[in-house]
């Protein structure tokens, strides 16, 4: 990758950048309704946080971006890995999801530290540095990022109405295009009113499961085993190929380009302090957010590793499975009640983050801006495709492997997102003083050979399958 001469800005301690609240800077314009609260040029600056505001005021002026990209780490992508993994290994791979949780707290504060040192996102600036052919490459990953996200998100929310309402699956799936109406019914409100929706929808996870694992009661010596790092469980082809795809559930690519833009719906002072202190509250929001997501991740696999792999229901790797078998196994017909409304719950949630996170990929690599509504309509049509072909093809038993599968193409796209991201936050002439330090580029840097590594194994072992 060669990066362009036109990124070299002024050689100082302090980066000074311009920070646009409108669409001044994009080719044509929109009326805000059209896109407000999703497109990235229209909430940039929406949020001002006034100079001497008391530290509880600022603590929470600074909240939501972090809520806003944790609910990408709780979509249904999560659960099938999950449940499949707790089924399967127990709490063995429990520890997977702390270290790829950590991992993600890692990445998303260096997104987040690019996005207000420099006031621009990770999608503008590779445009900006990298040749064209290299950065139009970029856009196409990032936006088949996008679309396997959203594919785990029409399965999720396709067996919720399945679950809930005993519609036929491929019903389900069509009933998912509807929440087109959603995000056209939000047009024109202001960021903080999707932050709190984004709340209440994490609030409704949250609870449904402490009272599934009330019900299921596990043994939390053998959970606190699970957090033990075992390296020796990851020496088979499976439970490497289900840790690979937690990885991708957890960490998901184009969170980092979403994450470096909705930073800067907070205005803020350019002085060298004021900068420090919102990278200090920014990262206290991005890391309080990702641990309940953590929390979330952990209670699913230690639901499934409680209910079903300690019961003898090794082999649930379909969220409709497990649903069907919670109520006879805890015997309370409640657990499976809140685990589907807490699966549509999931579903509903991350459609909010896919549309922004799809605004910022397509405003900074194109320059191009749609109505919210439109940019919905096209991601869902292009994930509805497999959908409907996977469950006419295999039926009900395609989600858990769609499921599975779109979380291990995430992972695959992760390294071509980190790179540009660890390159732009360690380069000085970019980021000033706030460069990444030794440490932080030695851990970036090793989880980028880790993640890559585990891709290429994965490649080649699945190519090795195939042609075998």
């Amino acid at each position: 990758m060669i990066d362009s001469p036109r990124a070299t800005p002024a050689k100082n301690s302090t980066p000074h950048f311009f920070i646009a609240t409108g669409t001044d800077q994009l080719p044509f314009k929109l009326p805000t309704t059209a896109t407000a609260p999703f497109c990235p040029s229209e909430v940039k600056g929406s949020v001002v946080v006034a100079p001497g505001t008391p530290l509880w005021k600022k603590l929470l002026q600074f909240a939501g971006p972090g809520l806003l990209i944790s609910i990408g780490y709780m979509d249904p992508g999560n659960w099938a890995t999950d449940i499949e993994a707790g089924s399967r290994y127990g709490y063995g791979l429990l520890f997977v999801v702390v270290l790829s949780s950590i991992a993600a707290m890692v990445l998303q504060c260096l997104s987040m530290r690019l996005g207000i040192v420099t006031g621009r996102d990770l999608a503008q600036l590779s445009r900006e540095r990298y040749a064209k052919p290299i950065a139009n490459a970029q856009w196409m990953l990032a936006e088949l990022s996008i679309i396997a996200c959203d594919l785990a998100e029409v399965l999720g929310g396709a067996l919720a109405f399945h679950l809930l309402f005993g519609c036929s699956l491929m019903w389900g799936v069509i009933f998912t295009a509807f929440d087109t109406l959603i995000v056209l019914g939000l047009k024109g409100k202001n960021f903080r009113d999707l932050e709190a929706i984004m709340l209440g929808l994490i609030a409704t996870i949250g609870v449904g499961y402490i009272v599934e694992l009330a019900l299921v009661k596990p043994h939390w010596p053998s959970v606190a085993a699970g957090l033990v790092p075992s390296f020796s469980v990851l020496s088979e082809r499976e439970p490497l190929y289900l840790a690979i795809g937690i990885l991708g559930a957890t960490v998901m690519p184009h969170n980092l380009y979403l994450h470096s833009s909705i930073v800067q719906t907070r205005v803020i002072s350019r002085e060298h302090k004021d900068l420090a202190s919102s990278i200090r509250l920014s990262r206290l929001d991005t890391i309080a957010s990702l641990v309940l997501a953590l929390l979330i991740n952990a209670a699913i696999l230690i639901l499934a590793a409680s209910a079903f792999h300690a019961t003898g229901h090794t082999q649930v790797t379909e969220i409709e499975d497990a649903y069907k078998l919670l109520a006879p196994i805890v015997g309370s017909g409640l657990a499976a009640i809140l685990f589907a409304v807490t699966l549509f719950a999931s579903g509903q949630s991350s459609t909010f983050t896919g549309t922004i996170a799809g605004q910022v990929i397509m405003e900074g690599f194109l320059r191009l801006k749609i109505p919210c509504y439109q940019r919905r309509f096209i991601t869902r049509a292009l994930a509805l495709v497999p959908a409907l072909i996977g469950v006419y093809v295999m039926g009900n038993g395609a989600v858990g492997k769609l499921l599975v599968a779109s979380q291990v193409v995430l992972s695959l796209q992760l390294p071509f997102a980190l790179y540009p991201l660890i390159r732009m936050t360690s380069d000085r002439a970019l980021m000033g003083s706030f460069g990444n330090a030794a440490h932080t580029k030695v851990i970036a840097w090793l989880l980028f050979v880790v993640i890559s590594a585990a891709n290429i194994w994965l490649v080649v072992q699945t190519a090795t399958e195939w042609f075998a």
